[in-house]
């Protein structure tokens, strides 16, 4: 059931990251994608009533425990380091921009 819950949430949202309130590092990612004008959707797992159950879920699709979990494109791309590394190669807005979670701007330099 959290499973499919998981997914669904995933298959629906361009970007979601499965986080916890209290995790400096989901804040971190958040706020990354605030600042990058991504629109993306939080589930904080401590709120959820069911985020325990969740949380194995996710464990067992992507063999990741931990918070942040990021889906870009329904596409499983880590926590907290991996985002920011693909942010850090230039990777990062290309994925969001191919998810639909930004927009494409005139002034884009992938013209």
């Amino acid at each position: 059931m959290a499973l499919a819950k998981a997914k669904e949430i995933v298959s629906s949202n361009a970007v979601v990251v499965f986080s916890k309130t209290f995790c400096p590092f989901c804040v971190s990612v958040k706020q990354l994608f605030t600042q990058l004008g991504a629109s993306f959707k939080a589930v904080e797992l401590d709120i959820e009533s069911d985020g325990a159950q969740i949380q194995s879920a996710l464990a067992e699709w992507t063999g990741q425990r931990t918070v942040p979990n990021v889906f870009i494109g329904g596409n499983h791309i880590g926590g907290c380091d991996d985002t920011t590394a693909l942010h850090k190669q230039g990777k990062l807005v290309p994925l969001l921009i191919e998810a639909g979670a930004i927009a494409k701007s005139s002034s884009s330099a992938a013209a």
